[in-house]
């Protein structure tokens, strides 16, 4: 791993109810962004991975999806590999890239992600995270939800339409809080601090900052996570363009960043109180070893926070505060 990788340019939609966009139009605008930031023209790009999970369930694009998307921009005849990952999807296309350079297979690699997910039909958009589990282990899944942290009865009563995914992210809420004492009103903090981040952010789904009041107020999707403490569906995309040294000398941006540490793992059984085991903690710990750096040498992270509490298991995780502290670390300020 002796080559240096070099982000070169980046661009990104906004995110929210595109509903007159198809996947190919979202590509296109962060595709433009990114390789007019790179100074880069879609001739110099030599390989390109295609980050996308909900494509294929939704519209019946199976297959070939980057192929699909990214011909109409000029990236014919290009190697491309199609990447379905979760919500780690683009992630993991970024790392492929930032590999495939490393390797010396080529000098100049796209990384692309886009989801089309808000409009048609909410039920089947919602039913996508149901695969977010063994689907041949659902009963004993299930079990495992019922014991002392989650009462499945509770949540899934009523006809209203919902996702296993938030009742996952409320059972180890509830673990949490059975272990460390976080309360609801650090989740609420949480939320609350990141929907006024995102009234600075003219690309965020959501404009409006909400009070702790309200969103403690607000209803209940799966106790003890409420509507604003939850990710929305959305539409949008990201791209990226990566280069080694080589490739960066025959781009025309100005202001490269160095890749310092890309690290891509999967979960593992354990222990939930083994946090030492968390597969975010072993990714961390291995990133930083491989940057050469710490948590505390970190300005700013961005987290996963598809519930209120990743945002606190993750900041746990990173080694910006010790395991059960997260909830702490949020109401203190300091992630703010």
């Amino acid at each position: 791993m002796s080559t240096r990788v070099w982000l070169a340019g980046s661009g990104m939609t906004s995110f929210g109810a595109h509903t007159a966009l198809s996947v190919k139009n979202l590509c296109a605008q962060a595709f433009d962004e990114a390789t007019k930031d790179a100074g880069c023209r879609p001739q110099d790009i030599q390989a390109a991975y295609f980050g996308n999970s909900a494509q294929g369930a939704l519209e019946g694009q199976h297959s070939i999806r980057g192929q699909v998307a990214l011909r109409s921009l000029g990236l014919g005849g290009l190697p491309v590999v199609n990447v379905e990952n979760a919500c780690a999807s683009g992630s993991t296309a970024l790392h492929l890239a930032v590999n495939h350079i490393r390797s010396g297979a080529a000098d100049i690699v796209l990384a692309i992600g886009v989801e089309k997910m808000v409009g048609g039909d909410k039920a089947k958009s919602l039913a996508l995270f149901d695969g977010g589990w063994d689907v041949h282990t659902r009963e004993a899944n299930i079990r495992t939800l019922a014991g002392s942290w989650f009462d499945p009865a509770e949540v899934l009563a009523g006809d209203q339409r919902r996702s296993v995914f938030m009742d996952l992210y409320a059972m180890m809420a509830r673990h949490h809080m059975e272990h460390y004492g976080t309360t609801q009103l650090q989740l609420a903090m949480v939320a609350e601090k990141n929907h006024f981040h995102s009234t600075f952010n003219p690309l965020a789904q959501f404009q409006r900052a909400l009070s702790i009041e309200e969103i403690l107020a607000a209803p209940a999707i799966s106790g003890p996570l409420t509507l604003p403490m939850c990710a929305a569906l959305s539409d949008g995309a990201s791209a990226v363009i990566l280069a080694s040294d080589e490739g960066l000398r025959r781009l025309r941006g100005s202001k490269p960043l160095a890749v310092l540490a890309s690290v891509l793992r999967s979960g593992s059984d354990r222990d939930p109180r083994d946090f030492d085991r968390h597969i975010c903690r072993l990714a961390a710990n291995s990133a930083y070893d491989q940057a050469g750096i710490g948590p505390q040498e970190m300005d700013v992270a961005e987290v996963h926070d598809a519930a209120s509490f990743g945002e606190i298991i993750q900041t746990e995780c990173l080694g910006f505060c010790p395991p059960g502290e997260g909830g702490a670390l949020a109401q203190s300020g300091q992630t703010r």
